[in-house]
């Protein structure tokens, strides 16, 4: 089957070492890291947090790129993984060694879903089908994709190329260029598209990165666009060995970049800390993305790295 979506800008091929790295992942998920104590929240406490803050917008990280927003009223949920493994079968494939925030028989009412790309760690079919209210959640996602969700019995599902744009209500949500590739299986590479996304309402603007690579000229075109943000959502982990990863995911200190060029006031790390997909140190990225904001002068309390299950006000 031939390629359907391509990047644009073109970018690099990355490697072919590809089945000597899937061998070392096997391996290294044998092997679950130690957890950190002030990485996640205990659910009880996020639950209470999230509800303490409900007449506020907030943002509250679920874990790898799977946020909840809650903004005017609405709540958003973003790339949605929230079961044990990243994979087609329940028996192998990644699997998470920390556990999402909330889980999903306790997350409030959704009303908006978006996805960046159908990967099995932003795009989980068993999340998908466990969620309740089908008829009443706007799904928004990129080409292609929306047969992934009627067939599961959602009604009001929108696909949108690059640059156009669908509302709910009083917030516009617009799909944009990303840098990254798709595909379930062995044959259908491409075969839907990747974005990442604003989020636009009175109360302000806020950049959904998914997963992506670097590109200057596709983030500076945003800001040319959007102005600024008040917040962006950017990827930070997953780029090592880079040879293998450059071409569709980014360094924390392109994830800095990426927050810059689309002119973010906050920016906070994600797409980390949740699941075995890379060979970095688990817990090198958020002290790599602390580092660099420092060395270009962003000050600490414009770079979020949050807990699991954690609830912040947006700005």
């Amino acid at each position: 089957m031939t390629e359907r979506f391509r990047n644009y800008p073109p970018v690099t091929k990355h490697s072919r070492e590809r089945f000597a790295f899937f061998l070392r992942r096997l391996w290294g998920s044998l092997f679950p890291p130690e957890i950190p104590p002030d990485h996640i929240l205990p659910e009880e406490k996020a639950i209470a947090q999230l509800n303490s803050l409900k007449k506020e917008n907030t943002l509250t990280w679920l874990g790898h790129s799977t946020f909840l927003i809650r903004l005017d009223g609405k709540t958003i949920l973003t790339d949605p993984f929230l079961t044990e493994r990243a994979s087609p079968v329940t028996w192998a494939g990644p699997k998470r060694f920390a556990p999402p925030g909330i889980s999903i028989k306790k997350l409030p009412a959704i009303d908006i879903i978006i996805v960046s790309h159908n990967h099995y760690d932003h795009l989980d079919e068993k999340t998908i089908e466990a969620l309740p209210g089908k008829e009443k959640i706007h799904v928004v996602v990129p080409l292609g994709l929306k047969i992934f969700f009627t067939q599961r019995d959602y009604t009001n599902v929108q696909e949108l190329d690059w640059r156009e744009n669908t509302s709910v209500d009083n917030i516009q949500i617009t799909s944009l260029p990303a840098v990254h590739f798709s595909g379930r299986g062995t044959g259908d590479r491409n075969r839907t598209l990747w974005c990442s996304w604003a989020i636009v309402s009175s109360s302000g603007k806020y950049y959904f990165a998914g997963d992506t690579a670097y590109s200057s000229t596709i983030f500076q075109n945003i800001a040319k666009k959007f102005k600024s943000f008040n917040l962006a959502i950017v990827p930070i982990g997953a780029y090592e060995p880079q040879k293998m990863m450059q071409a569709f995911h980014t360094t924390p200190e392109e994830a800095i970049k990426t927050g810059i060029d689309v002119r973010a006031k906050v920016m906070v790390a994600s797409h980390w800390g949740t699941i075995e997909l890379s060979e970095e140190p688990h817990w090198e990225p958020p002290r790599r993305f602390k580092e660099h904001a420092a060395k270009v002068g962003i000050p600490q309390e414009e770079i979020w790295v949050m807990k699991i299950g954690e609830t912040r006000i947006l700005p």
